[in-house]
């Protein structure tokens, strides 16, 4: 694998755990994950558990170099927002990540581009690194419109932020086609993607990591990070296999 491709970046490896575990599968698998990935590694590797078990995930992946992120925030500090978690909340509890505007959020909660880049503003505000999501969906693939959709989604962060900010950010493409479907893009339609959104980071191209999010597994993950614009992946179902998460931990590595 060509690793110069990559050079100027840390490959990340994200496990996006959504709404699933107990408190005993939690540490089991955690138990299991934190003794396959001790001392140095050239990757990151963060995990995302549902908000009640944050702290717990913390407590038990302390001491190790895996990082904790949220799956989740609010854009708003404060108030009467039932049910919702600010970015000071998740900085309590220890987060170093919070995933922003995933698909499934902006599908079924219906958040809305502007949404997204408001709760990138306030992820930034407390010192969380935001995973900022983007991607199409299976007819807009099939339409071409592919580009452009990713285009606007990233262009409404950008209007609100600027581009320096993604200095102290992260870009995961996510296919909507391909998330637990799967199906995977191809390396060629990955590619295209990624070197994509690489070109509209500007000054920043080269700094900004790009994750791939979308039916990863230990079978694809080392094809998929031989590609130069690839930095690591946005896993889901792989990230509740305490075994095939570290291969793709150690793939990236």
């Amino acid at each position: 694998m060509n690793k110069t491709s990559h050079a100027k970046r840390r490959q990340l490896v994200v496990g996006n755990w959504k709404m699933n575990g107990n408190q005993q599968s939690n540490a089991e698998l955690l138990a299991k994950v934190v003794a396959g990935w001790q001392g140095e590694h050239n990757a990151e590797v963060v995990v995302c558990p549902p908000n009640p078990y944050l702290l717990p995930t913390f407590e038990k992946i302390s001491g190790s170099p895996i990082f904790l992120g949220a799956q989740n925030l609010s854009q708003y500090d404060s108030g009467a927002y039932t049910g919702e978690v600010s970015a000071k909340m998740l900085g309590e509890l220890h987060c170093k990540f919070v995933i922003i505007g995933h698909n499934e959020r902006r599908r079924l909660q219906g958040e809305t581009d502007a949404q997204v880049a408001q709760k990138f503003i306030a992820a930034q505000r407390e010192n969380l690194i935001p995973i900022l999501c983007v991607g199409e969906s299976s007819a807009q693939r099939e339409n071409g419109q592919h580009l452009e959709v990713i285009g606007a989604q990233l262009q409404a962060v950008f209007d609100q932020v600027g581009l320096d900010v993604f200095k102290n950010a992260v870009v995961a493409y996510e296919p909507v086609w391909a998330v637990g479907t799967g199906k995977t893009a191809t390396p060629q339609q990955a590619e295209e993607v990624h070197r994509f959104i690489r070109t509209r980071l500007g000054d920043l191209a080269e700094e900004v990591r790009i994750l791939y999010g979308g039916s990863v597994k230990a079978s694809n993950a080392e094809q998929l990070f031989a590609i130069p614009d690839i930095d690591g992946a946005l896993l889901g179902g792989a990230s509740l296999d305490a075994e095939e998460f570290l291969k793709i931990c150690k793939a990236a590595d």
